[in-house]
Protein backbone atom coordinates (compact mmCIF):
# COMPACT_ATOMS: atom_id res chain seq x y z
CA UNK A 1 0.00 0.00 0.00
CA UNK A 2 1.18 3.28 -1.06
CA UNK A 3 1.26 6.10 1.74
CA UNK A 4 2.03 10.11 1.45
CA UNK A 5 5.46 10.88 2.99
CA UNK A 6 3.87 13.37 4.74
CA UNK A 7 1.53 11.67 6.70
CA UNK A 8 4.15 8.46 7.31
CA UNK A 9 5.28 6.97 10.59
CA UNK A 10 7.76 4.58 11.41
CA UNK A 11 6.14 3.37 14.85
CA UNK A 12 5.32 0.11 14.90
CA UNK A 13 2.53 0.70 17.27
CA UNK A 14 0.97 2.91 14.48
CA UNK A 15 -2.29 2.08 13.35
CA UNK A 16 -0.52 2.18 9.85
CA UNK A 17 1.09 -0.86 10.49
CA UNK A 18 -1.87 -2.83 10.78
CA UNK A 19 -3.15 -4.92 7.74
CA UNK A 20 -6.42 -4.92 8.68
CA UNK A 21 -6.95 -1.28 9.31
CA UNK A 22 -4.98 -0.66 6.19
CA UNK A 23 -7.27 -2.54 3.81
CA UNK A 24 -10.76 -1.43 5.47
CA UNK A 25 -12.60 0.66 2.97
CA UNK A 26 -13.84 2.75 5.98
CA UNK A 27 -10.76 3.29 7.51
CA UNK A 28 -9.30 4.40 3.73
CA UNK A 29 -11.83 7.12 3.74
CA UNK A 30 -10.96 8.49 7.58
CA UNK A 31 -7.30 8.00 6.78
CA UNK A 32 -8.20 10.14 3.84
CA UNK A 33 -10.06 12.75 5.25
CA UNK A 34 -7.82 12.94 8.45
CA UNK A 35 -4.55 13.62 5.92
CA UNK A 36 -6.29 16.03 3.53
CA UNK A 37 -7.34 18.04 7.19
CA UNK A 38 -4.38 18.05 8.63
CA UNK A 39 -2.50 19.65 5.08
CA UNK A 40 -5.50 22.17 4.82
CA UNK A 41 -4.57 23.16 8.55
CA UNK A 42 -0.73 23.41 7.34
CA UNK A 43 -1.64 25.48 4.30
CA UNK A 44 -3.55 27.86 6.18
CA UNK A 45 -0.99 28.22 8.67
CA UNK A 46 1.73 28.98 6.22
CA UNK A 47 -0.48 31.43 3.99
CA UNK A 48 -1.47 33.07 7.19
CA UNK A 49 2.07 33.42 8.78
CA UNK A 50 3.49 34.41 5.09
CA UNK A 51 0.98 37.03 5.06
CA UNK A 52 1.86 38.74 8.37
CA UNK A 53 5.42 38.50 7.25
CA UNK A 54 4.46 40.32 4.35
CA UNK A 55 1.98 42.77 6.26
CA UNK A 56 4.67 43.42 8.60
CA UNK A 57 7.29 43.97 6.15
CA UNK A 58 5.06 46.29 4.00
CA UNK A 59 3.93 48.33 7.25
CA UNK A 60 7.90 48.57 7.61
CA UNK A 61 8.60 50.06 4.40
CA UNK A 62 5.87 52.23 4.94
CA UNK A 63 7.48 53.75 8.32
CA UNK A 64 11.08 53.33 6.68
CA UNK A 65 9.53 55.59 3.72
CA UNK A 66 7.87 58.12 6.37
CA UNK A 67 10.74 58.52 7.59
CA UNK A 68 12.67 59.44 4.26
CA UNK A 69 9.78 61.67 3.12
CA UNK A 70 9.38 63.75 5.92
CA UNK A 71 12.47 65.82 5.64
CA UNK A 72 11.15 69.23 5.65
CA UNK A 73 9.16 70.15 2.94
CA UNK A 74 8.72 66.52 1.89
CA UNK A 75 5.48 65.06 2.92
CA UNK A 76 4.71 61.28 3.57
CA UNK A 77 2.62 60.31 1.14
CA UNK A 78 0.24 56.90 1.45
CA UNK A 79 0.08 54.48 -1.30
CA UNK A 80 -3.87 54.95 -1.31
CA UNK A 81 -3.91 58.21 -2.62
CA UNK A 82 -3.60 58.94 -6.60
CA UNK A 83 -1.35 61.20 -8.46
CA UNK A 84 -3.98 61.54 -11.17
CA UNK A 85 -7.92 61.55 -12.22
CA UNK A 86 -9.14 58.03 -12.53
CA UNK A 87 -10.97 58.12 -16.16
CA UNK A 88 -14.39 57.77 -16.84
CA UNK A 89 -15.53 57.61 -13.32
CA UNK A 90 -18.49 59.77 -11.96
CA UNK A 91 -18.88 61.03 -9.04
CA UNK A 92 -21.58 62.22 -6.36
CA UNK A 93 -19.18 65.01 -5.34
CA UNK A 94 -16.00 66.69 -6.18
CA UNK A 95 -14.11 69.02 -3.75
CA UNK A 96 -11.46 70.60 -4.44
CA UNK A 97 -8.93 71.10 -1.72
CA UNK A 98 -7.96 68.12 1.65
CA UNK A 99 -7.82 71.12 4.26
CA UNK A 100 -10.24 71.24 7.02
CA UNK A 101 -13.51 72.11 4.57
CA UNK A 102 -12.91 69.71 1.96
CA UNK A 103 -11.80 66.76 4.77
CA UNK A 104 -15.32 67.26 6.19
CA UNK A 105 -17.55 67.45 3.74
CA UNK A 106 -15.90 64.19 2.23
CA UNK A 107 -16.47 62.87 5.47
CA UNK A 108 -19.87 63.36 6.06
CA UNK A 109 -20.94 62.37 1.84
CA UNK A 110 -19.58 59.20 2.88
CA UNK A 111 -20.39 58.25 6.66
CA UNK A 112 -23.78 59.87 5.93
CA UNK A 113 -25.15 59.69 2.87
CA UNK A 114 -23.45 57.11 0.96
CA UNK A 115 -21.94 59.49 -1.62
CA UNK A 116 -18.40 59.08 -3.58
CA UNK A 117 -16.63 61.81 -3.59
CA UNK A 118 -13.07 62.73 -5.18
CA UNK A 119 -11.28 64.91 -3.30
CA UNK A 120 -8.19 66.90 -5.60
CA UNK A 121 -5.45 68.48 -3.57
CA UNK A 122 -2.81 70.50 -5.59
CA UNK A 123 -0.17 70.04 -2.81
CA UNK A 124 1.65 66.80 -2.40
CA UNK A 125 -0.26 65.85 0.82
CA UNK A 126 -3.97 66.10 2.53
CA UNK A 127 -4.34 68.59 5.50
CA UNK A 128 -4.23 72.29 4.19
CA UNK A 129 -2.22 74.19 6.66
CA UNK A 130 -2.69 71.80 9.02
CA UNK A 131 -0.34 69.22 7.73
CA UNK A 132 2.20 68.07 10.12
CA UNK A 133 4.80 65.39 10.06
CA UNK A 134 8.14 64.17 12.09
CA UNK A 135 11.29 66.02 10.88
CA UNK A 136 13.78 63.13 10.16
CA UNK A 137 16.90 64.66 12.07
CA UNK A 138 15.42 65.26 15.64
CA UNK A 139 12.09 62.89 15.54
CA UNK A 140 9.71 66.22 16.47
CA UNK A 141 5.95 66.04 15.38
CA UNK A 142 5.78 69.66 13.40
CA UNK A 143 3.31 71.83 11.37
CA UNK A 144 4.94 73.04 8.07
CA UNK A 145 2.91 75.60 7.52
CA UNK A 146 2.85 76.81 11.08
CA UNK A 147 1.79 75.61 14.91
CA UNK A 148 -1.94 74.74 14.71
CA UNK A 149 -3.86 74.55 18.32
CA UNK A 150 -7.19 73.20 18.35
CA UNK A 151 -9.89 75.03 20.55
CA UNK A 152 -13.18 75.93 20.87
CA UNK A 153 -16.73 76.84 23.15
CA UNK A 154 -18.59 75.20 20.34
CA UNK A 155 -20.37 72.09 21.09
CA UNK A 156 -21.20 70.94 18.04
CA UNK A 157 -17.78 71.31 16.46
CA UNK A 158 -16.47 69.79 19.72
CA UNK A 159 -18.59 66.55 19.54
CA UNK A 160 -17.92 66.24 15.71
CA UNK A 161 -14.25 66.09 16.51
CA UNK A 162 -14.61 63.53 19.45
CA UNK A 163 -15.92 61.02 17.56
CA UNK A 164 -13.13 60.08 15.85
CA UNK A 165 -11.54 60.00 19.16
CA UNK A 166 -11.33 55.76 19.06
CA UNK A 167 -8.34 55.84 16.26
CA UNK A 168 -7.04 59.33 16.51
CA UNK A 169 -7.73 60.82 19.81
CA UNK A 170 -7.26 64.59 21.07
CA UNK A 171 -5.19 65.49 24.76
CA UNK A 172 -5.82 68.46 26.63
CA UNK A 173 -3.30 71.37 25.91
CA UNK A 174 -3.66 74.78 27.27
CA UNK A 175 -1.58 77.38 24.82
CA UNK A 176 0.94 79.55 26.88
CA UNK A 177 2.33 82.50 24.44
CA UNK A 178 5.09 85.17 25.64
CA UNK A 179 6.98 87.92 23.71
CA UNK A 180 10.22 89.51 24.42
CA UNK A 181 8.41 93.51 25.19
CA UNK A 182 11.05 96.70 26.30
CA UNK A 183 14.01 93.47 26.74
CA UNK A 184 11.75 91.50 29.19
CA UNK A 185 10.20 88.17 28.14
CA UNK A 186 5.96 89.02 29.77
CA UNK A 187 2.81 87.11 28.94
CA UNK A 188 0.97 87.19 25.57
CA UNK A 189 -1.73 88.51 25.26
CA UNK A 190 -1.18 91.03 27.34
CA UNK A 191 -2.60 90.67 31.62
CA UNK A 192 -2.27 91.75 34.86
CA UNK A 193 1.15 90.74 34.53
CA UNK A 194 2.40 92.38 31.50
CA UNK A 195 0.84 95.60 32.82
CA UNK A 196 2.54 95.17 36.17
CA UNK A 197 5.97 94.68 34.33
CA UNK A 198 6.07 97.39 31.93
CA UNK A 199 4.24 99.97 34.07
CA UNK A 200 6.15 99.03 37.55
CA UNK A 201 2.76 98.79 38.94
CA UNK A 202 0.89 96.60 41.68
CA UNK A 203 -2.42 95.81 39.81
CA UNK A 204 -3.86 92.55 41.67
CA UNK A 205 -7.56 92.20 40.50
CA UNK A 206 -9.48 92.17 37.74
CA UNK A 207 -11.53 95.28 39.26
CA UNK A 208 -8.11 97.28 39.23
CA UNK A 209 -7.29 95.98 36.21
CA UNK A 210 -10.55 97.20 34.49
CA UNK A 211 -10.04 100.09 36.31
CA UNK A 212 -6.24 101.21 34.76
CA UNK A 213 -7.45 99.94 31.20
CA UNK A 214 -10.38 102.86 31.57
CA UNK A 215 -7.76 105.47 32.30
CA UNK A 216 -5.38 104.90 29.46
CA UNK A 217 -7.59 103.86 26.52
CA UNK A 218 -7.96 106.36 23.50
CA UNK A 219 -12.25 105.88 22.60
CA UNK A 220 -13.34 105.80 18.93
CA UNK A 221 -15.06 108.89 17.59
CA UNK A 222 -18.92 107.50 18.13
CA UNK A 223 -18.25 104.98 21.08
CA UNK A 224 -16.84 104.62 24.74
CA UNK A 225 -15.95 102.16 26.22
CA UNK A 226 -18.93 101.85 28.65
CA UNK A 227 -21.29 101.73 25.23
CA UNK A 228 -19.10 99.88 22.98
CA UNK A 229 -18.26 96.81 25.01
CA UNK A 230 -19.32 95.23 28.82
CA UNK A 231 -15.60 95.36 30.07
CA UNK A 232 -12.85 97.43 28.93
CA UNK A 233 -11.06 94.05 27.66
CA UNK A 234 -13.69 92.94 25.37
CA UNK A 235 -13.84 92.31 21.23
CA UNK A 236 -15.99 95.50 20.38
CA UNK A 237 -15.23 96.93 16.57
CA UNK A 238 -18.41 99.53 16.42
CA UNK A 239 -17.03 102.93 16.29
CA UNK A 240 -13.71 102.20 15.38
CA UNK A 241 -12.69 103.20 11.95
CA UNK A 242 -8.89 101.73 11.65
CA UNK A 243 -6.71 98.68 13.67
CA UNK A 244 -5.17 101.28 15.36
CA UNK A 245 -8.00 103.09 16.67
CA UNK A 246 -9.36 100.16 18.32
CA UNK A 247 -6.18 99.38 19.22
CA UNK A 248 -5.80 102.72 21.46
CA UNK A 249 -9.47 101.68 22.78
CA UNK A 250 -8.31 98.67 24.16
CA UNK A 251 -4.72 99.36 25.28
CA UNK A 252 -3.90 102.74 25.07
CA UNK A 253 -1.14 104.40 23.42
CA UNK A 254 1.93 103.14 25.28
CA UNK A 255 1.07 99.65 25.36
CA UNK A 256 -0.30 100.28 21.75
CA UNK A 257 3.23 101.32 20.62
CA UNK A 258 5.00 98.55 22.35
CA UNK A 259 2.66 95.59 21.84
CA UNK A 260 0.46 95.81 19.09
CA UNK A 261 1.93 98.92 16.25
CA UNK A 262 5.28 97.28 15.18
CA UNK A 263 3.82 93.55 15.29
CA UNK A 264 0.53 94.51 13.02
CA UNK A 265 2.98 96.62 10.56
CA UNK A 266 5.24 93.49 10.23
CA UNK A 267 2.31 91.38 10.04
CA UNK A 268 0.63 92.84 7.72
CA UNK A 269 2.98 94.76 5.72
CA UNK A 270 0.86 98.01 6.51
CA UNK A 271 0.34 100.63 9.25
CA UNK A 272 -2.57 99.73 11.38
CA UNK A 273 -4.30 102.76 10.19
CA UNK A 274 -4.97 100.76 6.60
CA UNK A 275 -6.50 97.91 8.14
CA UNK A 276 -9.76 96.92 9.14
CA UNK A 277 -10.49 97.49 13.12
CA UNK A 278 -11.30 93.57 13.17
CA UNK A 279 -7.60 93.23 12.65
CA UNK A 280 -7.08 93.97 16.56
CA UNK A 281 -9.86 93.46 17.40
CA UNK A 282 -9.58 89.55 17.88
CA UNK A 283 -6.02 90.15 19.89
CA UNK A 284 -6.93 88.41 23.62
CA UNK A 285 -6.21 91.69 26.05
CA UNK A 286 -6.94 90.26 29.72
CA UNK A 287 -8.20 91.55 32.90
CA UNK A 288 -7.16 88.70 35.02
CA UNK A 289 -3.48 86.77 34.81
CA UNK A 290 -4.51 84.02 33.65
CA UNK A 291 -1.28 83.22 31.25
CA UNK A 292 -3.67 81.10 28.22
CA UNK A 293 -3.66 82.33 25.11
CA UNK A 294 -7.18 80.84 24.67
CA UNK A 295 -9.81 81.06 27.01
CA UNK A 296 -11.66 78.17 25.27
CA UNK A 297 -13.72 75.13 27.44
CA UNK A 298 -11.92 72.65 24.68
CA UNK A 299 -8.01 73.30 23.82
CA UNK A 300 -6.31 70.13 22.71
CA UNK A 301 -3.87 68.26 20.14
CA UNK A 302 -3.74 65.47 18.24
CA UNK A 303 -2.06 63.14 20.01
CA UNK A 304 -0.60 61.51 16.77
CA UNK A 305 -0.34 64.85 14.72
CA UNK A 306 -2.84 66.59 12.56
CA UNK A 307 -2.03 64.57 9.42
CA UNK A 308 -3.22 61.02 10.99
CA UNK A 309 -6.58 62.93 12.38
CA UNK A 310 -7.02 63.85 8.74
CA UNK A 311 -6.27 60.42 7.42
CA UNK A 312 -9.18 59.30 9.41
CA UNK A 313 -11.47 61.23 7.69
CA UNK A 314 -10.71 60.49 4.35
CA UNK A 315 -10.15 56.71 4.81
CA UNK A 316 -13.54 55.34 3.59
CA UNK A 317 -13.63 53.66 0.33
CA UNK A 318 -15.77 56.37 -1.04
CA UNK A 319 -13.85 58.84 -1.17
CA UNK A 320 -10.83 59.23 -4.12
CA UNK A 321 -7.74 61.37 -3.15
CA UNK A 322 -5.60 62.90 -5.70
CA UNK A 323 -2.69 64.64 -4.89
CA UNK A 324 -0.47 67.17 -6.53
CA UNK A 325 -3.26 67.89 -8.94
CA UNK A 326 -4.31 71.66 -9.93
CA UNK A 327 -8.21 71.27 -9.86
CA UNK A 328 -8.25 74.02 -12.80
CA UNK A 329 -5.48 71.83 -14.92
CA UNK A 330 -8.48 69.07 -14.74
CA UNK A 331 -11.58 71.19 -14.51
CA UNK A 332 -12.64 70.59 -18.14
CA UNK A 333 -12.52 66.87 -18.18
CA UNK A 334 -14.26 66.60 -14.60
CA UNK A 335 -16.49 69.08 -14.61
CA UNK A 336 -19.43 66.81 -16.67
CA UNK A 337 -18.51 63.88 -13.73
CA UNK A 338 -19.32 65.91 -10.75
CA UNK A 339 -22.89 65.83 -9.15
CA UNK A 340 -21.94 68.60 -6.94
CA UNK A 341 -18.49 70.71 -6.81
CA UNK A 342 -17.10 72.30 -3.64
CA UNK A 343 -14.46 74.34 -4.13
CA UNK A 344 -12.11 75.48 -1.11
CA UNK A 345 -9.44 77.60 -2.83
CA UNK A 346 -9.29 81.44 -3.55
CA UNK A 347 -12.39 82.74 -5.26
CA UNK A 348 -10.56 85.09 -7.28
CA UNK A 349 -8.88 82.75 -8.74
CA UNK A 350 -11.43 80.16 -9.86
CA UNK A 351 -13.07 83.47 -11.45
CA UNK A 352 -9.95 85.14 -13.17
CA UNK A 353 -11.58 85.10 -16.21
CA UNK A 354 -14.09 87.93 -15.02
CA UNK A 355 -10.79 90.30 -15.12
CA UNK A 356 -12.11 91.99 -11.65
CA UNK A 357 -8.65 91.37 -10.12
CA UNK A 358 -6.92 90.36 -7.19
CA UNK A 359 -7.74 89.94 -3.72
CA UNK A 360 -4.77 90.45 -1.80
CA UNK A 361 -3.45 87.91 1.16
CA UNK A 362 -0.77 87.67 3.36
CA UNK A 363 1.77 84.96 3.45
CA UNK A 364 4.21 83.74 5.72
CA UNK A 365 8.12 82.52 4.92
CA UNK A 366 9.08 79.63 7.26
CA UNK A 367 12.74 79.64 8.74
CA UNK A 368 13.79 76.07 10.26
CA UNK A 369 16.49 75.77 12.64
CA UNK A 370 17.91 72.67 14.18
CA UNK A 371 19.57 73.41 17.52
CA UNK A 372 21.53 69.74 18.60
CA UNK A 373 22.34 68.32 21.57
CA UNK A 374 20.42 70.28 23.91
CA UNK A 375 19.00 66.80 25.99
CA UNK A 376 16.11 67.96 27.97
CA UNK A 377 16.35 71.20 27.62
CA UNK A 378 14.92 73.91 24.78
CA UNK A 379 15.36 76.55 23.21
CA UNK A 380 13.17 79.11 24.29
CA UNK A 381 10.72 79.07 27.65
CA UNK A 382 8.07 78.79 25.80
CA UNK A 383 6.44 76.84 22.43
CA UNK A 384 5.76 79.96 21.32
CA UNK A 385 7.76 83.66 21.97
CA UNK A 386 6.35 86.76 19.85
CA UNK A 387 8.76 89.61 18.95
CA UNK A 388 6.39 92.07 18.55
CA UNK A 389 9.53 95.25 18.69
CA UNK A 390 11.20 96.54 15.41
CA UNK A 391 14.68 94.67 16.39
CA UNK A 392 13.88 91.49 14.42
CA UNK A 393 12.28 91.18 11.05
CA UNK A 394 10.02 87.84 11.83
CA UNK A 395 6.83 88.13 14.21
CA UNK A 396 7.57 85.16 16.56
CA UNK A 397 9.51 82.04 16.90
CA UNK A 398 7.86 78.45 17.45
CA UNK A 399 9.79 75.30 19.02
CA UNK A 400 7.57 72.69 18.38
CA UNK A 401 9.58 70.07 21.16
CA UNK A 402 7.56 72.08 24.03
CA UNK A 403 3.81 70.53 22.31
CA UNK A 404 2.76 67.35 24.24
CA UNK A 405 6.55 67.44 25.95
CA UNK A 406 8.43 65.38 22.72
CA UNK A 407 11.50 64.04 23.87
CA UNK A 408 14.64 64.78 21.46
CA UNK A 409 18.27 65.39 22.61
CA UNK A 410 17.89 67.59 19.67
CA UNK A 411 15.55 70.37 19.34
CA UNK A 412 13.91 72.61 16.17
CA UNK A 413 12.73 76.19 15.78
CA UNK A 414 11.14 78.10 13.08
CA UNK A 415 11.36 81.61 12.76
CA UNK A 416 7.90 83.13 10.80
CA UNK A 417 8.10 85.96 8.37
CA UNK A 418 4.96 87.48 7.01
CA UNK A 419 5.06 88.30 3.54
CA UNK A 420 3.08 89.06 0.46
CA UNK A 421 4.38 86.97 -1.74
CA UNK A 422 3.27 83.01 -1.20
CA UNK A 423 0.47 80.56 -0.17
CA UNK A 424 -2.15 82.94 0.75
CA UNK A 425 -3.07 82.82 4.73
CA UNK A 426 -4.78 85.69 5.70
CA UNK A 427 -7.38 88.22 3.78
CA UNK A 428 -5.83 91.73 4.21
CA UNK A 429 -9.56 93.25 5.39
CA UNK A 430 -9.43 96.73 4.47
CA UNK A 431 -12.39 98.89 2.09
CA UNK A 432 -10.59 97.88 -1.19
CA UNK A 433 -10.68 94.07 -0.62
CA UNK A 434 -14.19 94.18 1.05
CA UNK A 435 -15.66 96.07 -1.87
CA UNK A 436 -13.79 93.67 -4.56
CA UNK A 437 -15.03 90.07 -2.53
CA UNK A 438 -18.94 91.62 -2.24
CA UNK A 439 -18.27 91.57 -6.55
CA UNK A 440 -16.86 87.74 -6.54
CA UNK A 441 -19.41 86.81 -3.74
CA UNK A 442 -22.39 87.32 -6.08
CA UNK A 443 -20.18 85.45 -8.95
CA UNK A 444 -20.37 82.91 -6.36
CA UNK A 445 -23.87 83.00 -5.58
CA UNK A 446 -24.71 82.62 -9.39
CA UNK A 447 -22.44 79.48 -9.75
CA UNK A 448 -24.08 78.25 -6.95
CA UNK A 449 -27.56 78.17 -8.29
CA UNK A 450 -26.61 77.27 -12.21
CA UNK A 451 -24.06 75.16 -11.55
CA UNK A 452 -24.05 73.53 -8.10
CA UNK A 453 -20.61 74.73 -7.24
CA UNK A 454 -20.36 75.88 -3.56
CA UNK A 455 -18.00 77.95 -2.19
CA UNK A 456 -16.54 76.89 0.82
CA UNK A 457 -13.96 77.67 3.79
CA UNK A 458 -11.66 80.55 4.45
CA UNK A 459 -9.69 81.05 0.55
CA UNK A 460 -13.10 80.56 -0.74
CA UNK A 461 -15.30 82.95 1.51
CA UNK A 462 -12.16 85.61 1.85
CA UNK A 463 -12.52 85.22 5.66
CA UNK A 464 -10.20 84.37 8.55
CA UNK A 465 -11.30 81.09 10.23
CA UNK A 466 -10.15 79.51 13.26
CA UNK A 467 -10.28 75.73 12.83
CA UNK A 468 -13.36 75.27 15.13
CA UNK A 469 -14.94 77.73 12.84
CA UNK A 470 -14.15 76.07 9.60
CA UNK A 471 -14.58 72.78 10.60
CA UNK A 472 -18.57 74.61 11.98
CA UNK A 473 -19.01 76.38 8.64
CA UNK A 474 -18.51 73.09 6.33
CA UNK A 475 -20.85 70.80 8.62
CA UNK A 476 -23.17 73.92 8.00
CA UNK A 477 -22.91 74.11 4.06
CA UNK A 478 -23.62 70.27 3.86
CA UNK A 479 -26.39 70.29 6.20
CA UNK A 480 -27.64 73.25 4.14
CA UNK A 481 -27.40 71.87 0.40
CA UNK A 482 -28.39 68.42 1.61
CA UNK A 483 -31.10 70.26 3.36
CA UNK A 484 -30.66 68.17 6.45
CA UNK A 485 -30.71 69.14 10.02
CA UNK A 486 -28.28 68.57 12.71
CA UNK A 487 -27.82 64.63 12.76
CA UNK A 488 -25.31 65.25 16.32
CA UNK A 489 -27.27 65.54 20.01
CA UNK A 490 -30.09 67.50 19.55
CA UNK A 491 -28.76 68.63 23.37
CA UNK A 492 -26.04 69.96 21.94
CA UNK A 493 -26.52 73.91 20.48
CA UNK A 494 -25.86 74.37 16.68
CA UNK A 495 -23.14 76.72 17.80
Amino acid sequence: MSQHSSCSSKSSNSMLDSPRLATSPTTKRLLFIFGTSLACITFVQFFLASRLDQEGSEEGAQLRQREQDTKFGKPFVPSKYLRTVPPNISYDVCIVGAGLSGAVLAERYAKLLGRRSLVIESRDHIGGNCYDYVDAETGILMNLYGAHLFHTNNERVWQYVQSFQDRAPWVKWEHRVKGWIRGKLLPIPVNIDTVNALFNLNISSSSEMDAWLRSVQVPCSGSSPSSSRSSPSSHAVEGCENAEAMALSRVGKQLYEWVFKRYTEKQWGRSPGELDAAITARIPVRNSSDPRYFTDKHQVLPLHGYTHWFEGLLQSPLISVVLGVDFFSVQHSVQHRCGKTFFTGPVDRYFAKAGLGKLEYRSIRFEKEVVRDVGASFYQENSVVNYPGPEEGFTRIVEYKHFLQQRSKHTVIVKEFSTDAGDPYYPVLNQRNRDLHRQYQRLAEEEEHKKEVYFVGRLANYKYFDMDAAIANALSVFERVEKMESLFDLKVGRG
